[in-house]
Protein backbone atom coordinates (compact mmCIF):
# COMPACT_ATOMS: atom_id res chain seq x y z
CA UNK A 1 0.00 0.00 0.00
CA UNK A 2 1.44 3.28 -0.91
CA UNK A 3 0.47 6.57 0.94
CA UNK A 4 0.41 10.47 -0.06
CA UNK A 5 0.15 12.23 3.23
CA UNK A 6 -0.10 16.31 2.56
CA UNK A 7 1.99 18.85 4.25
CA UNK A 8 0.82 22.22 4.56
CA UNK A 9 3.07 25.02 5.87
CA UNK A 10 1.79 27.22 8.65
CA UNK A 11 2.94 29.76 10.72
CA UNK A 12 4.38 28.98 14.59
CA UNK A 13 1.58 29.08 17.04
CA UNK A 14 3.39 31.84 18.88
CA UNK A 15 3.85 33.91 16.05
CA UNK A 16 2.08 37.81 16.23
CA UNK A 17 -0.06 38.71 13.64
CA UNK A 18 0.31 41.96 11.27
CA UNK A 19 -0.68 41.98 7.63
CA UNK A 20 0.65 44.85 5.02
CA UNK A 21 -0.31 46.15 1.91
CA UNK A 22 -3.83 47.95 3.39
CA UNK A 23 -4.54 44.75 5.13
CA UNK A 24 -4.69 42.53 2.02
CA UNK A 25 -1.53 40.47 2.80
CA UNK A 26 -0.45 38.56 5.99
CA UNK A 27 3.02 39.59 6.85
CA UNK A 28 5.51 36.91 7.41
CA UNK A 29 8.31 38.79 8.18
CA UNK A 30 10.25 37.12 10.87
CA UNK A 31 7.39 34.48 10.85
CA UNK A 32 8.62 30.72 11.65
CA UNK A 33 6.89 28.47 9.43
CA UNK A 34 5.91 24.79 11.05
CA UNK A 35 4.25 21.65 9.69
CA UNK A 36 0.64 21.88 10.23
CA UNK A 37 -0.01 19.96 13.45
CA UNK A 38 -2.85 18.18 12.20
CA UNK A 39 -0.50 17.31 9.12
CA UNK A 40 2.35 16.19 11.45
CA UNK A 41 0.83 15.03 14.80
CA UNK A 42 -1.72 12.54 13.06
CA UNK A 43 -1.95 12.00 9.36
CA UNK A 44 1.86 12.07 9.38
CA UNK A 45 2.46 9.97 12.27
CA UNK A 46 -0.27 7.32 11.37
CA UNK A 47 1.13 6.91 8.18
CA UNK A 48 4.76 5.91 9.24
CA UNK A 49 2.81 3.39 11.99
CA UNK A 50 1.40 2.08 9.11
CA UNK A 51 4.55 1.58 7.74
CA UNK A 52 5.94 -0.14 10.57
CA UNK A 53 3.38 -2.49 10.78
CA UNK A 54 3.26 -3.80 7.13
CA UNK A 55 0.07 -2.53 6.04
CA UNK A 56 2.35 0.22 4.17
CA UNK A 57 5.06 0.29 1.60
CA UNK A 58 6.30 4.04 0.90
CA UNK A 59 5.23 7.18 2.15
CA UNK A 60 5.07 9.89 -0.19
CA UNK A 61 4.71 13.38 0.96
CA UNK A 62 3.58 16.07 -0.64
CA UNK A 63 2.72 19.89 -0.13
CA UNK A 64 2.45 23.08 -2.41
CA UNK A 65 4.24 26.30 -1.90
CA UNK A 66 7.39 27.54 -3.24
CA UNK A 67 10.84 27.76 -2.12
CA UNK A 68 10.52 28.66 1.25
CA UNK A 69 8.34 25.40 1.82
CA UNK A 70 10.89 23.36 1.74
CA UNK A 71 12.50 23.53 5.50
CA UNK A 72 8.85 22.28 6.64
CA UNK A 73 8.89 19.40 3.89
CA UNK A 74 12.15 18.43 5.33
CA UNK A 75 11.16 18.48 8.54
CA UNK A 76 8.60 15.90 7.18
CA UNK A 77 10.99 13.72 5.59
CA UNK A 78 13.08 13.73 9.01
CA UNK A 79 9.65 11.76 10.61
CA UNK A 80 10.07 9.41 8.19
CA UNK A 81 8.49 9.90 5.00
CA UNK A 82 10.33 8.42 1.73
CA UNK A 83 10.00 10.52 -0.87
CA UNK A 84 8.89 14.26 -0.85
CA UNK A 85 7.43 16.81 -3.58
CA UNK A 86 7.22 20.26 -3.70
CA UNK A 87 4.27 21.88 -6.59
CA UNK A 88 5.73 24.76 -7.32
CA UNK A 89 3.00 27.42 -6.97
CA UNK A 90 1.80 29.40 -3.75
CA UNK A 91 -2.12 30.33 -3.55
CA UNK A 92 -4.98 30.49 -0.34
CA UNK A 93 -7.19 29.33 -2.70
CA UNK A 94 -8.41 26.18 -1.44
CA UNK A 95 -9.81 24.61 -4.94
CA UNK A 96 -6.89 25.58 -6.16
CA UNK A 97 -4.49 23.39 -3.75
CA UNK A 98 -6.79 20.36 -4.08
CA UNK A 99 -6.95 20.76 -7.27
CA UNK A 100 -2.72 20.40 -7.17
CA UNK A 101 -2.12 17.86 -5.33
CA UNK A 102 -5.17 15.69 -6.88
CA UNK A 103 -3.38 16.03 -10.30
CA UNK A 104 -0.15 14.94 -8.69
CA UNK A 105 -1.96 12.07 -7.16
CA UNK A 106 -3.69 10.87 -10.27
CA UNK A 107 -0.31 9.23 -11.63
CA UNK A 108 0.87 8.31 -8.06
CA UNK A 109 -1.00 4.71 -7.51
CA UNK A 110 -1.86 6.08 -3.95
CA UNK A 111 -4.06 3.33 -2.08
CA UNK A 112 -4.80 5.89 0.77
CA UNK A 113 -4.51 9.96 0.65
CA UNK A 114 -4.07 11.10 4.62
CA UNK A 115 -4.36 14.79 5.61
CA UNK A 116 -4.94 16.84 8.47
CA UNK A 117 -8.49 17.74 9.08
CA UNK A 118 -7.78 22.01 8.37
CA UNK A 119 -4.88 23.88 8.88
CA UNK A 120 -4.45 26.00 12.24
CA UNK A 121 -4.04 29.16 9.53
CA UNK A 122 -7.12 29.19 7.49
CA UNK A 123 -9.58 26.89 9.55
CA UNK A 124 -11.52 25.35 6.40
CA UNK A 125 -11.39 21.99 6.53
CA UNK A 126 -11.91 21.52 3.09
CA UNK A 127 -8.66 20.05 0.99
CA UNK A 128 -9.02 16.67 1.98
CA UNK A 129 -12.91 16.47 0.53
CA UNK A 130 -11.77 18.14 -2.89
CA UNK A 131 -9.13 15.98 -3.38
CA UNK A 132 -11.26 13.03 -2.98
CA UNK A 133 -13.92 14.46 -5.47
CA UNK A 134 -11.52 15.64 -7.70
CA UNK A 135 -9.63 11.77 -7.61
CA UNK A 136 -12.99 10.37 -8.04
CA UNK A 137 -12.18 8.26 -4.51
CA UNK A 138 -14.35 8.14 -1.34
CA UNK A 139 -13.87 10.10 1.71
CA UNK A 140 -14.19 10.09 5.41
CA UNK A 141 -13.28 12.87 7.68
CA UNK A 142 -12.16 13.79 11.13
CA UNK A 143 -10.84 10.59 12.04
CA UNK A 144 -10.34 10.02 15.13
CA UNK A 145 -8.46 6.25 14.38
CA UNK A 146 -7.89 4.42 11.59
CA UNK A 147 -6.99 0.70 11.37
CA UNK A 148 -6.09 -1.01 7.61
CA UNK A 149 -7.15 -4.87 6.99
CA UNK A 150 -5.97 -6.10 3.61
CA UNK A 151 -8.51 -3.73 1.22
CA UNK A 152 -10.62 -2.20 4.04
CA UNK A 153 -10.00 0.47 6.49
CA UNK A 154 -11.99 0.88 9.59
CA UNK A 155 -12.56 4.38 10.47
CA UNK A 156 -13.64 6.09 13.83
CA UNK A 157 -14.82 9.29 13.60
CA UNK A 158 -16.49 11.94 16.40
CA UNK A 159 -20.43 12.69 15.02
CA UNK A 160 -22.68 15.37 17.14
CA UNK A 161 -22.89 13.15 20.37
CA UNK A 162 -20.91 10.49 19.60
CA UNK A 163 -19.27 8.61 17.78
CA UNK A 164 -19.13 6.44 14.62
CA UNK A 165 -17.25 3.70 12.65
CA UNK A 166 -16.79 3.47 8.73
CA UNK A 167 -15.99 0.72 7.10
CA UNK A 168 -14.63 1.39 3.62
CA UNK A 169 -12.42 -0.12 0.83
CA UNK A 170 -9.08 1.04 -0.56
CA UNK A 171 -8.46 3.61 -2.29
CA UNK A 172 -9.58 6.38 -0.02
CA UNK A 173 -8.93 10.50 1.25
CA UNK A 174 -9.12 10.50 4.79
CA UNK A 175 -8.68 13.18 7.20
CA UNK A 176 -7.41 13.21 10.62
CA UNK A 177 -7.62 14.97 14.03
CA UNK A 178 -6.69 14.06 17.47
CA UNK A 179 -6.92 10.47 18.62
CA UNK A 180 -5.79 9.15 15.36
CA UNK A 181 -1.68 8.98 16.40
CA UNK A 182 0.97 10.38 19.44
CA UNK A 183 3.08 13.52 17.83
CA UNK A 184 6.85 12.60 17.42
CA UNK A 185 9.97 14.16 17.40
CA UNK A 186 12.40 13.43 14.85
CA UNK A 187 15.62 11.76 16.27
CA UNK A 188 18.97 13.60 14.90
CA UNK A 189 19.46 11.06 12.55
CA UNK A 190 16.70 11.43 10.38
CA UNK A 191 17.40 15.46 10.59
CA UNK A 192 20.50 14.72 8.93
CA UNK A 193 19.20 12.51 6.08
CA UNK A 194 16.54 14.37 5.31
CA UNK A 195 18.91 17.87 4.61
CA UNK A 196 20.40 15.88 1.66
CA UNK A 197 17.85 13.51 0.72
CA UNK A 198 16.38 14.72 -2.74
CA UNK A 199 13.43 17.08 -2.68
CA UNK A 200 11.33 16.88 -6.37
CA UNK A 201 9.97 19.99 -6.96
CA UNK A 202 7.10 19.71 -10.44
CA UNK A 203 5.73 22.72 -11.90
CA UNK A 204 2.33 24.01 -10.60
CA UNK A 205 -0.77 22.18 -12.87
CA UNK A 206 -3.11 23.84 -14.59
CA UNK A 207 -5.67 24.60 -12.24
CA UNK A 208 -8.31 27.56 -11.72
CA UNK A 209 -7.98 29.59 -9.27
CA UNK A 210 -11.95 30.08 -7.87
CA UNK A 211 -11.49 32.26 -4.79
CA UNK A 212 -9.03 34.98 -3.30
CA UNK A 213 -8.67 36.99 -0.23
CA UNK A 214 -10.10 40.85 -0.13
CA UNK A 215 -8.65 41.56 3.09
CA UNK A 216 -7.59 40.87 6.80
CA UNK A 217 -9.20 42.10 9.84
CA UNK A 218 -7.44 41.46 13.13
CA UNK A 219 -9.94 40.66 16.29
CA UNK A 220 -11.08 43.74 18.57
CA UNK A 221 -8.36 44.31 21.20
CA UNK A 222 -9.08 42.61 24.91
CA UNK A 223 -10.86 44.89 27.48
CA UNK A 224 -9.87 45.18 30.88
CA UNK A 225 -10.93 42.74 33.76
CA UNK A 226 -13.65 44.74 35.81
CA UNK A 227 -13.74 43.58 39.37
CA UNK A 228 -16.11 43.04 41.07
CA UNK A 229 -16.84 42.82 45.42
CA UNK A 230 -18.01 39.10 46.01
CA UNK A 231 -20.17 40.64 48.36
CA UNK A 232 -22.12 43.08 45.95
CA UNK A 233 -23.98 40.09 43.65
CA UNK A 234 -26.35 43.32 42.56
CA UNK A 235 -23.45 45.13 40.74
CA UNK A 236 -22.56 41.90 38.91
CA UNK A 237 -25.82 41.26 37.67
CA UNK A 238 -26.23 44.77 36.88
CA UNK A 239 -23.03 44.60 34.78
CA UNK A 240 -23.34 40.97 32.72
CA UNK A 241 -26.93 42.50 32.04
CA UNK A 242 -26.01 45.69 30.69
CA UNK A 243 -21.77 45.68 29.67
CA UNK A 244 -21.04 41.78 28.86
CA UNK A 245 -24.63 41.62 27.47
CA UNK A 246 -24.84 37.77 28.78
CA UNK A 247 -28.39 37.81 30.80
Amino acid sequence: MKILVCICPVPDTTTKIAFTDNNTHFNTQGVTFIINPYDEWYALVRALELKESGAATAIHLVTVGKADAEPTIRKALALGGDEAVRIDTDSNDTYLIAGQIAEFAKSGGYDLVLCGKESIDYNNGAVGAMVAELMDMNYIGFASKIDIAGNIATVKREIDGGEETNACALPLVISCQKGVAEARIPNMRGIMAARTRPLKVVPAYGVAQLSAIVSYELPPAKSGVKMVSPDNMDELVALLHSEAKVI
